[in-house]
């Protein structure tokens, strides 16, 4: 295996776990003091080479400042840092469960003056927390050479896109386009016109499917999608939620990974947007 290939993930779910709540922590900041998006990218953190961090944002007492939050796979801590050039950092490898860590995060930036109204019972869960280093970086590595890939995607294509987002509550990595159909959703004065969409994804892991996979969501379904088929090892997938998979373990250590998982999601976008425009 070449160091340009995608590394294994073998036996990281503690970690993936560990990571998941201690992101949902470090969710809570840009949730109370960032600029609201409809959508709530503003929860959402931005892949680096070394982690994943939020978009700046505003000191709420200091005018005209601004800080960031990085999740640092390479160091495995959680770094702040201000506009101001000030930084603190809390380290993700001691065990903290997720109530200690995000109250110790919550406490270093009490320091550099940052409080707000956070909603601390999102992350309060009282499990000890397991840190493996080296999954860790592993999964820096994953996430940022499956960022690269996705870039290139959402740059070949027509219409609108949404950018690429590690979400906290699942900590998958995804971005969206939308379709020119609009589909009508809800009930009465509540009722609203969503244009059509189809996520491209990574998830960890979860109940639908235990290790770290692709996937991708049309939305609308149509069963009629079923009828095409996918390349190499990817699938259709309609057990707890409808869309495609690609197992990330098809692609680890294949110089042509990244090939591979390109043309999946060529794929999927071919076959289910002509479906979704008008």
């Amino acid at each position: 295996m070449t160091s340009n290939t995608f590394p294994p993930l073998a036996n990281w779910a503690p970690t993936r776990d560990t990571l998941s709540q201690y992101a949902v922590a470090v969710g809570v900041v840009p949730r109370a003091l960032a600029e609201p998006h409809p959508k709530w990218w503003h929860i959402s953190l931005k892949v680096q080479e070394n982690g994943a961090a939020t978009d700046p944002i505003p000191h709420p007492n200091s005018s005209g400042v601004t800080f960031q939050l990085l999740m640092n796979l390479s160091t495995h801590t959680v770094d702040v840092s201000t506009s101001e050039a000030d930084t603190r950092s809390l380290s993700m490898t001691e065990g903290l469960s997720s109530t200690e860590f995000g109250n110790r995060l919550l406490s270093m930036l009490g320091e550099l003056g940052i409080e707000a109204e956070f909603d601390r019972e999102k992350f309060e869960n009282d499990d000890p927390r397991s840190y493996d280093p080296q999954a860790a970086s592993a999964f820096g590595k994953v996430l940022f050479k499956t960022a690269q890939v996705l870039e290139s995607h959402r740059s070949g294509l027509s219409g609108e896109t949404g950018p690429i987002q590690l979400w906290p509550h699942n900590f998958d990595l995804a971005f969206e386009w939308f379709g020119t159909r609009l589909v009508p959703h809800g009930e009465g004065a509540d009722a609203l016109e969503i244009p059509s969409q189809i996520n491209f994804g990574l998830a960890p892991g979860d109940s639908s499917h235990e290790e770290t996979y692709y996937y991708s969501n049309p939305w609308p379904f149509e069963d009629s999608l079923t009828d095409h088929k996918l390349p190499g090892s990817a699938r259709w997938f309609t057990e707890s939620w409808q869309g495609t998979l690609l197992a990330y373990e098809d692609i680890v250590g294949d110089d042509a990974g990244e090939d591979t998982l390109a043309a999946y999601f060529r794929a999927v976008y071919d076959i289910a947007s002509p479906l979704l425009n008008e």
